[in-house]
């Protein structure tokens, strides 16, 4: 961050970044209805409950309301979707996009972010009837596309898969007027910078610029001096110090090789039983193969776990994060996809079962819990060999951890008393060998369980189909039990061996033709000749052989 400073000071494009003012730690207990905030937008805030700004939000939405480049970091979990949000909101009110062409753009690094920034924003975007649309990759690009052919005021949007649609023609930014990095630092490190700078060419010149990210470093820098003018930095943490949560502890959990898969297992136990029934844990590993196998050895304890990686469907992704916020699978094993963007109610712990890339990672990782003023535990699996690196890391992050050495319960001897402090710090608990419990498989989902329930077909009452007969559906007449399919309505069906049915229906010949029409009796060709009985059909075309009732051909006599 001092680099930033430093360069935008001594820049000789004295346009590039002027009148930067570094805010303190503002103090909190601003109200909302004092921040020029419109109506209806108070009106929602009031009915989730939410009255006071954070000190991220209190800081820079006068100044987004006013049209100012902003320049906004305030440690993870701090408020800042609401900070851009709620002022970029407030300057569409009343504006109507025309189709495939955005007012305002929020750049994300994920999908899981693009969608978490959809879901936080959409109901302040209804209050103001706005529309907000998310697009990202690993999702069908079709219903995307249809959102912009009907319009959208407020795109949330990941690098890669606008660059997509703007080279299809179904998205122009030339409307765009506000632009957003949400996690700019994160677009840099994942290689999007320059898709980032391709994209923010595109916009509208001399619009409104507002970076928010929990760290601002590195490639920033450049996007800084040449996207944004005027700029005003609001930092709301100390130097250094943008990790530092007062209502977060840090660990670091000394453990044995031998012990480290078991007390992970041990730490995941803590959801086995129902005494923390809200309480929900993220443990990090560095890949998609080790997401899925530590999951596969806690489900093999019993334990209600699921991965989430880049390796899934978007789909896949999407249902496990459901069933983890609903509490079905409350232990979440995940790469570092899930280190940003993702807001869970009651995240109380977080695991680094592998340690994290550098001091930047172990922030955002750090950042899924003590959200919004809640409380949370960090812990970190150190073996011996990593614990140097691991004290780096702490001084680098500007936080203070605690070291434990740390033991199975169970183990007995010189490990009890590491044992009795993993129990009071994690509140770890046994956990059953593989093998000696069901393997732990996801439960039914509600919907599914409704479909069950109402024998599917939405609410129309299906009769029982009896073996291979069709039963009948409502009101239609359907006779049940094993019969083939029964009555139409009011529709009489006969016997159709006898050629008749559907009441006086005519039945239509193999031709198309109608069994029972008269037709006048021509010379040379036969044709009067009347259908013969027991279902025969239409014979006597000329020299055509006739065709009997069981569906062959007579002979022909040469």
């Amino acid at each position: 961050m001092t680099a930033l400073l430093d360069n935008a000071v001594q820049d000789e494009n004295a346009d590039a970044v002027v009148d930067v003012v570094e805010e303190p730690t503002e103090a909190p207990g601003v109200p909302f209805s004092a921040l020029e905030i419109p109506k209806p937008l108070l009106e929602v805030l009031h009915e989730a409950g939410v009255t006071t700004a954070f000190p991220i939000q209190a800081a820079t939405i006068p100044d987004a309301i006013a049209g100012k480049d902003v320049l906004g970091r305030g440690r993870t979990g701090s408020g800042k979707t609401l900070a851009f949000g709620l002022p970029t909101l407030a300057r569409l009110e009343g504006l109507r996009a025309r189709p495939h062409k955005p007012l305002a753009l929020v750049l994300v690094p994920t999908r899981e972010l693009a969608m978490q920034v959809e879901e936080s924003l959409r109901p302040y975007a209804r209050a103001l009837r706005l529309r907000i649309r998310s697009v990202y990759g690993g999702a069908p690009m079709r219903k995307q596309i249809d959102g912009l052919r009907y319009g959208v005021e407020l795109l949330v949007a990941t690098p890669g898969r606008l660059s997509d649609l703007i080279e299809r023609g179904e998205c122009e930014l030339g409307d765009v007027d506000i632009a957003i990095l949400d996690e700019a630092d994160q677009m840099c490190d994942m290689g999007f910078l320059p898709h980032v700078c391709e994209l923010m060419e595109q916009v509208a010149e001399g619009g409104q610029r507002l970076l928010f990210s929990a760290t601002l470093d590195g490639a920033v820098d450049e996007i800084v001096r040449k996207f944004m003018k005027d700029t005003v930095l609001h930092e709301v943490d100390p130097q250094g110090q943008g990790g530092v949560v007062s209502t977060m502890s840090h660990h670091l959990l000394l453990v044995t090789p031998q012990h480290k898969a078991r007390v992970a297992a041990q730490i995941a136990g803590r959801h086995s039983g129902e005494q923390l029934p809200k309480a929900r844990s993220i443990f990090f590993v560095r890949t998609q193969m080790a997401a899925d196998r530590v999951t596969e050895q806690f489900r093999e304890r019993g334990l209600p776990a699921a991965a989430l990686h880049g390796g899934m469907t978007q789909m896949a992704r999407t249902k496990t994060l459901e069933d983890f916020k609903d509490g079905r699978t409350p232990v979440l094993i995940a790469t570092d996809v899930a280190a940003r963007g993702i807001h869970v109610d009651g995240v109380d712990l977080v695991v680094h079962i592998d340690p994290p890339r550098d001091s930047k990672d172990y922030l955002h990782r750090a950042g899924r819990t003590a959200r919004a003023g809640e409380t949370g535990i960090v812990a970190s699996l150190i073996l011996p060999k990593q614990s140097r690196q691991a004290e780096r890391m702490m001084r680098d992050a500007g936080v203070v951890a605690e070291s434990l050495d740390v033991a199975p319960l169970g183990t007995g001897g010189r490990w009890e008393k590491g044992a009795t402090a993993l129990a009071g710090l994690t509140a770890a608990q046994e956990v059953p060998e593989p093998g000696e419990v069901p393997v732990f498989a996801l439960p039914v989902r509600e919907r599914d369980r409704r479909r069950e329930e109402r024998g599917g077909y939405g609410n129309r009452n299906r009769d029982d189909r009896g073996g291979s007969g069709r039963g009948g559906y409502g009101n239609r007449g359907g006779s049940g039990g094993g019969e083939r399919r029964g009555g139409y309505g009011d529709r009489s069906r006969d016997d159709r061996s006898g050629g008749s049915s559907y009441g006086n229906r005519p039945q239509r010949d193999d031709r198309g033709n109608f069994a029972k029409r008269d037709r006048p009796a021509s010379a040379g060709t036969g044709t009067g000749a009347a259908p013969a009985a027991g279902g025969e059909r239409r014979g006597n075309f000329g020299d055509r052989h006739e065709r009997y009732s069981g569906g062959g051909y007579a002979k022909r006599s040469h």
